[in-house]
């Protein structure tokens, strides 16, 4: 354990909540004996605001947690993904894609495409495949061509140290993902490329996330076997589920840590709630 490098990195698009509090103190725990860092995803501005920004620096601090200064933003790191996007398209890896989410959902529709999902939803039918990167316009979103990017990796596989221990293949993701978004109409980027490109520069040894992300490892592995970043291993805890089991979101303003601190709740009392007990040291 000692050395380890993890990261904790949430959106400042609204409150922290009960499964933010888990995944924090999980990522600070792994990191005993190494370096627990605080990385803030605002690439979508038109949703992160600086007082919940403000808010996660509190919430966190009330748990009893610290970081490094200065945090990383995601917002200051424009040219990072340019040059990494540039280099998978000169790769040939890369091509613009114009749909709509309408547009896929009206492709997928057709039966012989099937409605098969990935880790962002419907999979891409690959409507726009034959474009050239010359042809990318303003309003383009870039996608990755998965069946290449697949040709060209050396990479298979990651290592888990969460509750499936052990090596795990990539797989077939060409079906299994497909063409996924490498960068956004208005974000020059997209989360799997973002996240990627960060955790390198952060030197992060371990990414501690919540089991929702397990499916979207292969993607991130890919771009780094790509992208020549060096691969971390990967731990990815359990979710927090409200009554009904469900997964708790943002909107779930009920299980905010605020409202908690509000009505008197200790920090004790939240690593209670969410049944987080400490590794041995």
């Amino acid at each position: 354990m000692a050395g380890r490098v993890t990261r904790f990195a949430p959106s400042p698009t609204g409150p922290l909540h009960l499964g933010h509090a888990f995944s924090a103190l999980t990522v600070w725990d792994r990191a005993r004996g190494g370096a627990a860092l605080l990385r803030i995803e605002d690439i979508d501005q038109s949703r992160c605001r600086p007082e919940w920004e403000a808010q996660i620096f509190d919430d966190l601090h009330w748990l009893g947690l610290n970081w490094p200064e200065p945090v990383m933003r995601q917002s200051t790191r424009a040219n990072a993904y340019r040059g990494a996007l540039d280099r998978l398209a000169a790769m040939g890896l890369t091509y613009p894609c114009r749909c709509t989410r309408a547009d896929i959902r009206a492709a997928m529709s057709a039966p012989q495409e099937g409605a098969a999902t990935g880790p962002d939803g419907l999979i891409y039918p690959g409507t726009c495949r034959g474009r050239s990167m010359s042809e990318a316009g303003p309003g383009d979103a870039i996608r990755l061509d998965m069946k290449r990017a697949l040709t060209r990796a050396g990479a298979r596989r990651f290592f888990e140290t969460g509750e499936h221990e052990g090596w795990h293949e990539l797989g077939p993701l060409d079906r299994s993902a497909g063409d996924v978004v490498l960068a956004r109409r208005g974000f020059g980027t997209s989360y799997h490329l973002a996240v990627v490109v960060d955790d390198a520069a952060q030197g992060v040894t371990e990414v501690v996330r919540g089991a929702d992300l397990f499916q979207a490892t292969a993607i991130h592995v890919l771009l780094q076997s790509l992208l020549d970043l060096p691969q971390p291993a990967y731990h990815h805890h359990r979710l927090i589920r409200d009554p009904a089991g469900k997964r708790l979101a943002k909107r779930d303003d009920a299980r905010a840590l605020a409202n908690y601190r509000a009505e008197g709740l200790s920090p004790a009392d939240i690593r209670a709630m969410v049944g987080f007990t400490p590794s041995a040291p």
